[in-house]
């Protein structure tokens, strides 16, 4: 058991009995790239998790310990900044969140470790940042509701781990609840959980086993391009504040005045807004095949449009649309590599995961690691009684 072996190395490392955290990571439904350009998305937090064991120890020092790595970070509780250590970052930027509300952080323990897949775009990373805060502010006393943890856990993000991500895997990571996905309005923070019924289908991820060094470059580059769409069509219509506010019609009415792959970006962002508006009613009305529909189209207009799949996920979609069971499936964050999110029919889930595996490495060589997520509660504390 995950806690239970991150229990027994920090009393093993510091002797003495620490606070337990258990951290989810995120899968995202449907609305990619949407959340920076003030969007919809469709988040869950899933049973792949990172654990936490903190505790204060009287000292000034902090020490971190990777259990996954098996290393061991120290620095002054005073004096946290970026370092070369990029593992630590994640976890300095959080503290360095507090320390800027002026509140002191003293010195502290922490072992993490877990069972998201690195690199497979279930971000781990935010489980990191969210799993800390919430121990520092239980340790502390600081009494931050759980928005507040998000914002601070985005801004480590920004500011140490130098990515420009919007607040939805964090988001995700504090407020998932079992059995329900949750719409974001990524400009008003305004939410609204919908029901997912995991006894009719379960989520299986397909991790294509590639990561493109272009990820983070052209995630930069995709930004910048909204951010020119809105700045032509602003012209026209000064309300436009994103292209959240930006409608299909207002696109093609000036879309000559438009570089011709900025209006392919802004066109993919406001019909993914859409996609997500429907894919919940959908769901609402517990309809999955046509939820799958919407994430089909929402896979061809990332891969056409929004130009951040790969010939690999785009191998994986198009091998999982025929098979038996399979309600829908799509290429799942940033882009480049990483995951398809497929959602499959319970009874057919095991003969899906066997096809895939047999069927993507004929057609690549490449050998597919496939994961079965339950949807689950966000970040909470663990039971040490249980554990010792």
């Amino acid at each position: 058991m995950l806690s239970a072996s991150i229990l027994a190395a920090f009393q093993h490392q510091f002797h003495y009995s620490p606070l337990l955290v258990r951290a989810p990571g995120r899968v995202n439904l449907i609305g990619e790239h949407t959340d920076y350009n003030e969007g919809f998305v469709l988040p869950a937090a899933i049973d792949k998790e990172i654990c936490f064991a903190v505790g204060l120890n009287q000292t000034d020092t902090i020490r971190l310990y990777s259990f996954d790595k098996q290393e061991l970070y120290t620095t002054a509780a005073a004096q946290v900044q970026r370092g070369n250590t990029l593992w630590a970052n994640y976890l300095l930027g959080v503290v360095a969140q507090f320390q800027k509300r002026g509140i002191t952080v003293p010195g502290f323990d922490c072992v993490f470790g877990g069972n998201v897949p690195m690199g497979a775009g279930l971000s781990s990373s935010a489980a990191v940042e969210c799993g800390l805060a919430f121990a520092l502010d239980h340790l502390l006393g600081t009494q931050l509701d759980r928005m507040t943890l998000a914002h601070m856990a985005q801004k480590a993000e920004h500011e140490f781990a130098l990515v420009q991500c919007g607040l939805m895997d964090q988001f995700a990571s504090l407020f998932g609840r079992q059995g329900q996905v949750v719409r974001l309005d990524c400009r008003s923070l305004e939410y609204e959980y919908f029901p997912f019924d995991t006894s009719r289908c379960h989520i299986v991820l397909c991790n294509s086993g590639v990561k493109h060094s272009l990820a983070s470059s052209e995630y930069n580059t995709r930004r910048q391009e909204c951010e020119q769409g809105v700045a032509v069509l602003r012209q026209h219509y000064p309300q436009i504040g994103s292209l959240r506010d930006v409608t299909l019609a207002q696109l093609q009415q000036h879309a000559a005045e438009l570089d011709a792959v900025v209006l392919r970006r802004c066109r993919y962002v406001v019909e993914e807004n859409l996609r997500v508006e429907a894919a919940c009613q959908e769901l609402a009305a517990g309809n999955l095949p046509a939820f799958g529909q919407q994430m089909y189209a929402s896979h061809a207009g990332l891969r056409d449009d929004y130009e951040v799949s790969c010939p690999e996920l785009d191998t994986l979609v198009e091998l999982a649309r025929p098979l038996p069971g399979v309600y829908g499936a799509r290429m799942m964050g940033g882009g480049f590599g990483g995951c398809t999110i497929n959602l499959v029919e319970v009874d057919h889930v095991e003969e899906f995961t066997r096809r895939m595996q047999q069927l993507y490495q004929q057609a690549t060589g490449i050998p597919l690691e496939t994961y079965q997520t339950t949807i689950v509660a966000g970040v909470s504390e663990l039971p040490t009684v249980a554990l010792t």
